[in-house]
């Protein structure tokens, strides 16, 4: 006979495991330290390429008045306010990434260790 509640736990477990269950595996094989450190890796390099391409635009969309100015400007004063524009996106930019990715290792973590209390949980069902 058919035991319904084995049925739908199952199908609960493969439900998860074709979906959300290949992300949150693929994440717990990290370390925690690991994982968001190459996240957040990622996300400074993706946050620099950004910058360059938003700054590039900016210079080319102005490049008239720069090029007016340019024997006017404080070059060295122009450069530290660019580098330190850039610092703060960056850095706010890591930071955010940081509490993204820190709360979906978490998440990750609890669903699989849900996940493995069903899978026990079934195995009792079927000692029984």
């Amino acid at each position: 006979m058919i035991n319904e509640e084995k049925v739908i736990l199952m199908t609960k477990m493969a439900s998860y495991e074709g979906h959300e269950g290949k992300k949150d595996i693929s994440i717990t094989h990290y370390f925690r330290g690991d994982y968001i450190g190459f996240q957040v890796l990622k996300s400074v390099i993706a946050a620099t390429i950004s910058f360059l391409a938003v700054f590039a635009v900016y210079v080319l969309y102005h490049f008239e008045d720069f090029m007016q100015d340019i024997y006017k400007m404080d070059l060295l004063k122009f450069g530290k306010s660019v580098i330190i524009l850039y610092l703060c996106v960056v850095g706010a930019y890591g930071v955010i990434s940081y509490v993204v990715f820190a709360s979906r290792y978490n998440k990750a973590r609890k669903s699989l260790r849900h996940y493995y209390d069903n899978l026990k949980k079934l195995a009792n069902m079927y000692d029984k």
